[in-house]
């Protein structure tokens, strides 16, 4: 033999050894058995009635529990209920004469539609919420001291915290948006949040409507939703389904499949605490799990969370008469009731959120 085979040789009789041991502790290490797949989110096609689904019993939920919750949310006037878990539906029901094709309005639930388009024409271009409501909408837009206007920023809509009367009622006309505080030094629950709809259709040159659609109803599917102008005001309707597909765009962080639809860290941003006078209040989201809250109509602050039976990171869209999205990231879920109040009058928090969250906590754990 050569003296060049001789050496080949040998390099061989070191290197097989060496492959077959690494390829001992790669096949050791790989043993699919005690792996468990991660499953990714699943997102409903756009344009399509197809909707995935997985039942309680796959979930290691409690079965047993599911009649009296749904038998409660039957007594309670509900309309439509839907349980999504990573996306696909668990549970999916119709009460009190509603259907699945029914469009329902959103109340104010629908002012989380504004802190999202607010942050898609941000990250466009076209507006900084840090900037002055004037700077878009012109001075006088309400009837405050000019120097008192021109503190107001499209954030202090955002955080409730412009500093206007909130004792006036819905209308937001500048007659009606009076000075009662310097902005950001006052939490109360205004529908002066409206005017970010003006400030989007200023700084783009569309109409609310028009932007909303392509920037955010048609991108993930809300099809057939729409405004309605209720007392000067505009309020969102659409199907159950469809405010549970606005509920997941925001359980994954505003992205939609691999589309970033509302960029990451605004999303992050609101939904946690956005100033230190309401810590449950993000922009226009509720925020569970902090250790005092105010609510709608009171100056008043209640030390505890917001709701105690509900997972800590949950964060919510609260209407009147208990529109509700409820998303918390920690269990994958997103859960919509739409319908009639449950029990009083209320304007978004109500002890029903409490009663319900016990129910559905019986069900989940």
């Amino acid at each position: 033999m050569s003296n060049e085979c001789t050496t080949i040789f040998t390099a061989m009789k070191k290197i097989i050894p060496l492959l077959a041991s690494l390829l001992f502790i790669n096949c050791s290490s790989d043993d699919s058995s005690t792996t468990t797949p991660v499953e990714q989110m699943y997102f409903p096609p756009i344009g399509s009635t197809t909707w995935e689904t997985k039942t309680v019993a796959s979930l290691g939920w409690n079965e047993s529990q599911v009649q009296p919750l749904l038998d409660y949310l039957e007594l309670k006037h509900t309309k439509g209920f839907i349980v999504l878990h990573n996306g696909k539906i668990v549970l999916e029901n119709y009460f009190n004469g509603h259907s699945a094709s029914e469009p329902w309005y959103w109340a104010s639930a629908g002012k989380t539609l504004t802190a999202t388009v607010t942050g898609i024409a941000q990250q466009e271009g076209y507006l900084n919420i840090n900037n002055k409501v004037s700077d878009y909408l012109g001075t006088g837009w309400t009837s405050a001291p000019l120097v008192k206007e021109n503190l107001i920023t499209n954030k202090h809509l955002l955080t409730m915290t412009s500093g206007l009367n909130d004792a006036l009622g819905d209308d937001v006309s500048p007659a009606n948006l009076q000075y009662v505080a310097d902005a950001g030094t006052r939490w109360a629950y205004h529908n002066v949040y409206v005017k970010l709809q003006d400030v989007v259709a200023a700084s783009t040159g569309q109409t609310w409507t028009n932007y909303f659609n392509t920037k955010l109803r048609d991108k993930i599917g809300m099809t057939g939703g729409l405004w309605v102008n209720s007392g000067g005001l505009s309020v969102y309707w659409s199907t159950t389904r469809n405010m549970a597909r606005f509920g997941l765009l925001a359980l994954n962080n505003g992205k939609w499949e691999s589309n970033q639809i509302v960029p990451q860290s605004y999303m992050q941003n609101a939904t946690t605490t956005s100033q230190n006078l309401n810590l449950a209040y993000g922009y226009l989201w509720w925020l569970n799990g902090k250790s005092n809250y105010r609510l709608p109509q009171s100056q008043l602050q209640f030390n505890g969370t917001l709701i105690p039976s509900a997972p800590s990171d949950m964060y919510c869209a609260l209407g009147k008469n208990d529109q509700k999205i409820y998303v918390v990231p920690s269990k994958k879920l997103v859960i919509i009731r739409m319908g009639d109040v449950a029990d009083g009058v209320n304007f978004a928090l109500s002890d029903f959120d409490e009663t319900l969250w016990e129910k559905i906590s019986a069900v989940i754990n």
